[in-house]
């Protein structure tokens, strides 16, 4: 069996979202909006398959036949049959099961593969005597022949997501390295070209020299285009010694069905906002446009607390490698007012409370952009996982000077947060019972300060195409050197392109920080309803929750590359190494054996000295972030960002040792089960499923019931014309084309 590191466990917590009520409330035109949108992300949800790995679409495909010809009771008796048992039988669930939840056979949070928990030949005995192997025998084969092998491999390179020798990546062919990946990112940002919707394709010319393809993802290929925007983008150019040609049609097939649903929710739209939202994310998908979907994003600011609220398109840069393209990612939600009304008190209070953070007035916006900040229960949300909250767009000159939105998912939070007893890990026996009573009402009040008031603030110094600046050259001082501003983003450059590998982590740290600071102020607890005592336990038990986080962190640090997997993750450690250094006994992580006679740890904070010791060590370290983000100061952000980021076995915490036993206690990340909804005639119909393995499958069995087989030959074939780029897939299954 693999390495439990690398398997999603039978008993794995599943859990059914919750929207039955949000939905109800909803009038029939209402319906059909979130209805089309819903599919629209879907449909768009299937290329982070083909943003995965090289198997992605081979497994998921396979996966779908064997469902659609049985279901999972059905399939039992098969698998039992040929001597399966029950155990394992649920181990391929629970796998097929992560693949669904994951779009992947990576997780989305982690970025570590995950393979099934049976002996292979088992599981090809299911597989090849299965209902859809008799029905379809070369298809299902091929499938197989083509896949499996790489949905076993732990071979080191291909245990994580990464790039080179770091681990795999479709994002980029193979052969690519961080050099090109630097160097494309430079020849982006010379033509003003995005890479939120690009992929990185490299190969030796006949001319000996390289060529680098950059393909845009639209419905439109290499036919002529009308639309001037993209057509003076597509051609070749020569860029320090190498060859680059922009090509367009990456998932044109996919994104076709995109387009299609998002022009029939046009039709339903409640205002003119979201009609031109509408139209520019259709011309953004059709086109291969960054700068139409920026226009979309604009009237999507401006669409104010619709009852129906959604998202779409390439968006999150977590899973790239270099951290510069977006995963694709579609959802769909319904507006909780009594949680978006303490939403709004807080936003009323945004202006006066950016004040109290710790950077002088020049280092914050000229203006706060008043946002929508509203508590949504999801029906839909496509893509590779499902956060807690969300501050979007993340293009950084629209969140400059036109604005944002931030929503926290309350139906989300309700499940993926709750705690049971004997599973929390590394707490004092005292602080389990407070921690569970809060950490719910903690997290809420943590996500609110997070999205809106950490991502939310702070300016970035640019001079722009014309050489103008948007701060005083002569006025403004660095506080931290005395000295006037030596760095700043020139035109072109934005936060992703200049910090690269660390931009997502780094400002998952600032806003996390930001949370804990501001949860200090009285007036952010009032607003969440708590007072006195409390209110003193919603900042311990945030405070704590934080720090026992940081040392939860450890599962996501890969010794062998000395690197971080998951942005969040890394920045929560970050955070308990600045506490931690705070000294005076603030924080202590301490070694211990636990019950069973294995290693274990225990966290504790002492609640005496998180405004006496924390909160000047958080000041301290937020001004320099800050600093050091407004100014684009690479050096001296990665010089401090990637210090504290360092995981070493060096005393008293010895870290690595604490890895081993961080990975001895892991408990699994849920897996959630959404509905689906159907148009029956004129009226759309919510689908529920069970809080299981085998409902999350028959969810996916029920996605796409008019177009399914069609959906698995277009991901297949769109894998196989690519595969020459990667060490895995090099020809089409039988039956494929």
């Amino acid at each position: 069996m693999a390495d439990t590191q690398y398997i999603l466990p039978n008993d794995i917590g599943v859990s059914s979202l919750d929207c039955r009520e949000a939905f109800r409330l909803l009038s029939p035109t209402e319906r059909l909006y979130a209805h089309h949108l819903s599919r629209a992300a879907w449909y768009g949800g299937l290329a982070v398959l083909l943003q995965t790995s090289p198997e992605a679409p081979y497994i998921y495909a396979l996966l779908s036949r064997l469902f659609r010809a049985q279901d999972p009771d059905q399939l039992r008796q098969h698998a039992l049959a040929e001597g399966l048992t029950e155990e394992e039988y649920q181990a391929f669930l629970v796998y097929a099961a992560g693949v669904y939840s994951n779009m992947g056979n990576y997780k989305s949070f982690g970025d570590t593969k995950f393979v099934p928990n049976l002996p292979k030949e088992k599981l090809e005995r299911v597989i090849l005597g299965s209902k859809a192997a008799q029905e379809h025998p070369e298809e299902v084969r091929g499938l197989w022949q083509t896949c499996g092998e790489l949905m076993f491999s732990l071979e080191p390179r291909l245990r994580h997501l990464g790039l080179g020798k770091e681990g795999v990546t479709t994002y980029f062919s193979g052969d690519c390295t961080m050099e090109d990946a630097k160097l494309a990112q430079d020849f982006l940002d010379s033509q003003n070209i995005s890479a939120y919707n690009t992929r990185l394709f490299k190969e030796v010319g006949q001319d000996g020299k390289l060529h680098y393809e950059v393909r845009l993802a639209s419905v439109r290929g290499t036919e002529p285009a009308l639309d001037s925007e993209m057509t003076s983008k597509l051609k070749s150019y020569e860029f320090q010694g190498s060859h680059f040609q922009v090509t367009r049609g990456d998932y044109a097939p996919i994104l076709q069905k995109v387009v299609e649903h998002l022009e029939k929710a046009k039709t339903y739209a409640a205002n003119s906002h979201q009609e031109q939202m509408l139209a520019q994310y259709i011309e953004s998908f059709t086109q291969g446009s960054i700068e139409a979907h920026k226009r979309g994003s604009r009237f999507w600011i401006q669409d104010k607390g619709p009852i129906v609220e959604s998202y779409i398109g390439f968006i999150e840069s977590y899973r790239d490698p270099f951290g510069s393209r977006g995963e694709f990612e579609g959802f769909v939600a319904m507006v909780n007012k009594a949680m978006s009304a303490k939403f709004e008190r807080l936003v009323a209070s945004a202006e006066q409370l950016l004040k109290e953070l710790p950077w002088p007035p020049a280092f914050e916006k000229d203006k706060f952009l008043t946002p929508d900040f509203t508590s949504l229960d999801v029906l839909t949300f496509a893509g590779s996982g499902i956060p807690a909250g969300i501050n979007i767009p993340n293009y950084d000159d629209l969140r400059q000077t036109e604005g944002f939105k931030n929503v926290s998912l309350g139906n989300v939070l309700a499940v993926a947060y709750a705690t049971q007893r004997e599973k929390l890990t590394f707490l004092e026996e005292d602080d389990k019972d407070l921690y569970i009573r809060w950490k719910g009402p903690s997290f809420d009040v943590q996500v609110g300060l997070h999205e809106l008031l950490g991502h939310g603030s702070g300016k970035l110094f640019v001079q722009d195409e014309k050489g103008a600046f948007n701060f005083d050259q002569e006025t403004v001082i660095n506080p931290e050197t005395g000295e006037q501003i030596q760095s700043w983003y020139r035109s072109g450059e934005t936060w992703d392109s200049k910090f690269s590998t660390i931009a997502s982590s780094y400002e998952e740290c600032r806003a996390e920080s930001v949370g804990l600071y501001l949860c200090l102020h009285p007036q952010v607890l009032e607003i969440f309803g708590f007072e006195g005592s409390d209110a003193e336990d919603v900042i311990y038990v945030n405070w704590l929750n934080m720090v026992r986080a940081g040392l939860l962190a450890l599962e996501f640090y890969t010794p062998e590359a000395s690197n971080w997997r998951q942005a969040h993750m890394q920045a929560r450690f970050v955070i308990l190494r600045v506490l931690l250094e705070a000294g005076e006994g603030l924080v202590t992580v301490t070694p211990t054996t636990g019950s069973d006679g294995r290693p274990d740890a225990r966290v504790r904070l002492d609640h005496s000295k998180i405004r006496s010791v924390g909160k000047p060590a958080l000041e301290r370290f937020l001004r320099r972030l800050q600093v050091l983000k407004s100014t684009g100061d690479v050096a001296g952000g990665r010089a401090l960002y990637e210090g504290y980021a360092a995981v070493t076995d060096a005393p008293p915490e010895c870290f690595l040792t604490l890895r081993d036993t961080v990975l001895l206690r892991k408990e699994s990340r849920k897996l959630i089960v959404q509905p689906n909804t159907r148009l029956e005639g004129s009226e759309v119909q919510l689908l529920e499923y069970e809080a299981s393995a085998a409902g999350l499958i028959r969810s996916f069995s029920e996605r796409f019931p008019e177009d399914g087989p069609e959906l698995e030959e277009v991901l297949t074939q769109l894998a196989t014309a690519d595969a020459r780029f990667w060490e895995g897939p090099s020809k089409a299954p039988s039956g494929q084309a």
